[in-house]
Order: C-alpha cells, then sequence, then structure tokens
C-alpha cells in the first residue's frame, strides 16, 4: 500500500519535547464494547496536499479509503488460546484505523460476537470511541484531571482522520520520533507505542551532518532551499540529503532495523509506520513480526505473522503461535472472464446476507450458512471443470501477497501442516 508523499507543512513542526506536555496516562478498561454508540464521529476529513513530485518516497496519510468498500472481513484467530478476531484490509484500506483496532482485538480489550464475519468501518470507529471514552485517568489532581479531559475531547475530534489517513512526520533520530499532531494523542491515550525504522546510519558522517535533528518536512524544505543556493556547500549538503532519501525510499535502514530490535519491549503490541502504511508489530523471542492483514489471506489460518528482519522484505509466514509456514503454495485462478465475474457476484452476496443476519439475529443464519454451502459446492465444480495446468510451487511471502490479492474469501489453498519455530540466521 503507498501513498502519496508527504505534505510541506512547516507551520505544524514542533519540538518533540512538546509531546511530554500532551501526553497522559490511563489504561483502556478490561471489558466489552460491543455496542456502538458513537455515529456522530463518521465524518469525513480531507487528506493533506502532496509535497514536490521530485520528492515522492515521504511518508504521509495511508490513501482516502472513501472510494473502497466500507466493510472488513473478521479472521478469527487462536491467540494465546483464545479465539480472537482481527481485521483485514482490502486495497486502499484505512491502515492506521485497523492497526490500532487489531491492537486492540489482541489485547482484548475490544470483543466481537463469535459469529461476526463482516464488520463495518463505522462499527469500528464506534468500538474505537468507546474504548477511548472508557479509560480512566490514573491521576486525581484536578489539573491532570482538566488536561486529561481536553486529550480525550481532542482524541475524540480526531477519529475521523483513522478511517481516511492518517498524516505522520517523522524525525531521523529515533524510532519513536515523529512530529507532534493532534493524531499522536490517541496513540497516546491507548498506550499505543508507534514506532519507525527510518534512521541516519550514524557511521555516514556526511549523512547526520546533512540530516541532523530534521523531521522529513524540515528535510524536505532543507533539500529544495539547497538547490536554489550559490553556496556550493549548501547545494552539497542538500544531495547528500536527497541521496538519503532515494537511498532509503522503503523508509527502512538497518540501523533502524537495530535500533527498532533494542526499543521494542518483549510481547509488545505496537503500531509500525513503513512505506506510507500502518502496521501491527509485535516482539517474540527477540525477533519482530508484522500481522498479516491482507484479505487474500482471510482463509489462510497458518498465515497470521510475517518476520520483519531485513530491509529488502525477505520474510516468512509464521502461524498465531509464531511457528513457521512451510511450504507456502500458490494456485492460480482459472475459469472465463463471466466465470470469475460471478465469483465476485457470489462474494458481494454473502456479504449482503452477513449484513443482513448482523441486523436481525440468529435467525437470518441459516441462510448465511446456506449460501456458504452453495458457494462451496459451486466452487468445487469449476474446479473439477478446469483442473490445474501447473503444479504448485514454493512462493515467497511478497509473491504470495500479490497472488492472493485478487482471490474470492470461499477459495481456500493446500499446504503443509509441518510446523517448527522460525528461526532466523
Amino acid at each position: 500500500e503507498t501513498g502519496d508523499a508527504a505534505p510541506l507543512d512547516s507551520s505544524r513542526v514542533t519540538d518533540p519535547s512538546d509531546s511530554e506536555n500532551k501526553e497522559s496516562s490511563g489504561e483502556p478498561s478490561e471489558g466489552n464494547t460491543e455496542n456502538p454508540s458513537l455515529q456522530n464521529l463518521l465524518c469525513s476529513s480531507p487528506s493533506a496536499s502532496p509535497s514536490e513530485e521530485a520528492l515522492e518516497a515521504g511518508p504521509s496519510s495511508c490513501p482516502e479509503s472513501g472510494a473502497s468498500a466500507d466493510y472488513y472481513f473478521v479472521k478469527w484467530v487462536n491467540w494465546k488460546g483464545e479465539r480472537t478476531p482481527i481485521i483485514t484490509q482490502s486495497e486502499n484500506g484505512p491502515c492506521p484505523l485497523l492497526a490500532i483496532m487489531n491492537i486492540l482485538f489482541l489485547r482484548w480489550k475490544v470483543k466481537l460476537p463469535p459469529q461476526k464475519e463482516v464488520i463495518t468501518s463505522e462499527e469500528l470507529m464506534a468500538h474505537l470511541g468507546d474504548c477511548i471514552l472508557s479509560i480512566q485517568p490514573q491521576e486525581n489532581s484536578e489539573a491532570l484531571q482538566l488536561n486529561f479531559q481536553q486529550n480525550v475531547n481532542d482524541a475524540m475530534t480526531v477519529l475521523p482522520k483513522l478511517s481516511t489517513g492518517l498524516d505522520v512526520n517523522v524525525r531521523f533520530t529515533g524510532v519513536a520520533d515523529f512530529e507532534y499532531t493532534p493524531e499522536c494523542i490517541v496513540f497516546d491515550l491507548l498506550n499505543i507505542p508507534l514506532y519507525h525504522g527510518w534512521l541516519v546510519d550514524p557511521q555516514s558522517a556526511e549523512a547526520v551532518q546533512a540530516v541532523g535533528k530534521l523531521s522529513y518536512n524540515q528535510l524536505v524544505e532543507k533539500i529544495i532551499t539547497c538547490k536554489h543556493s550559490n553556496d556550493s556547500t549548501q547545494v552539497a549538503e542538500g544531495l547528500i540529503a536527497e541521496l538519503f532519501l532515494e537511498s532509503s525510499a522503503a523508509q527502512l535502514t538497518y540501523h533502524g532495523l537495530c535500533e527498532l530490535m533494542a526499543a521494542v519491549k518483549e510481547g509488545e503490541l505496537s503500531v509500525f509506520f513503513r512505506n506510507n502504511h500502518f502496521s501491527t508489530l509485535i516482539k517474540h523471542k527477540g525477533h519482530l513480526y508484522l500481522l498479516v492483514t491482507d484479505q487474500g489471506f482471510l482463509n489462510e489460518e497458518k498465515v497470521i505473522w510475517e518476520s520483519l528482519h531485513n530491509v529488502e522484505g525477505d520474510s516468512c509466514f509464521c502461524d498465531s503461535d509464531f511457528h513457521l509456514t512451510q511450504h507456502l503454495e500458490k494456485e492460480a485462478s482459472f475459469g472465463s472472464p463471466q466465470q470469475l465475474q460471478q465469483r465476485q457476484v457470489d462474494q458481494d452476496y454473502m456479504i449482503a446476507l452477513s449484513l443482513q443476519q448482523q441486523q436481525q439475529g440468529p435467525l437470518a443464519m441459516s441462510d448465511l450458512e446456506l449460501a456458504q454451502q452453495l458457494q462451496q459446492e459451486e466452487y468445487q465444480q469449476q474446479q473439477q471443470q478446469h483442473p490445474p495446468h501447473q503444479a504448485p510451487q514454493q512462493a515467497t511471502p511478497q509473491q504470495a501477497r500479490a497472488q492472493t490479492s485478487g482471490r474470492s474469501s470461499g477459495e481456500r489453498r493446500q499446504r503443509a501442516n509441518k510446523d517448527s519455530d522460525c528461526t532466523l540466521l
């Protein structure tokens, strides 16, 4: 998922120490937040304007989701012995909202009905709003109480941005260093760390000198200014800074990865920003993993986490217990365009039935189950009429993700059941 380049907005640049004054303590209360009651939070928010086209590698909000579907498939996984939902992401989905909500699900701060298969963005926003309102301050002084209440009000105001995209401005000085904006209040209140891995290698003295302690927006402004300078020293420094942005266009460096390994606590769930995308991150037995939320893996019970151990993107899939998913196989989608279109119609029909079932209650479950059974039988008949013409091949996680992005939710791939620890050398 790739967003636009970051906006050149120097008016929002503040000192990182400001965040300490705006942070508030408090933990979301345990329990069920199943009653959405915050429909007033569903207004849209315009995304920020892009920066100069010459610097497209910069961070920004995720793409707006207004053109995409407003419902998302729920994937149920066995997380630490409990059946837990995670929300899968369609193309151009609201990745900040989903990353935060999946952390709340994995923390069991938010619950869903066990038969839930589809959830709307309105429901997600309502659950998140209820969770924020349930937070209780840990300090009793009147001044801190007022400050906490103001932070809650500010967080509720910026919530709609989570569903349309979130503007962040990284600082290259540390994995937890971001320009503090009102959107950061949501992470602070929910006690969710926000990380990135876009750091300058301290062994590169020229790059350290050129980048300094600037944020991304400030660095872009510096590059533009230096390019138009008559001072050859400034021109050279601007070129070095631009080279750093181009050489680290993936927004992750090896120095940043090492610092990330040291900063993230064992078992900690956090949000990781990279490639203009927000992901759910966890550290397990000294290794970093990203939650796999691609909708193409909806029916892949053994594909829950993806390792993060290098900059190039080579990784492996793991199950909910962080055991390696071996020999992930790929299947080509066979059939005529009419058959593929019919599969999409069937999938949309299942979604409509599921949403209707949620409104009508348990009485509609039989219709949904019948639709699923009919779709499965039809799919099996199509497979018999159009057998695969080539043997399955082993695919990397990146190839598998690309191949499954267009797969309907009723299809399931076969894989070996052998599990082993995911050991990274």
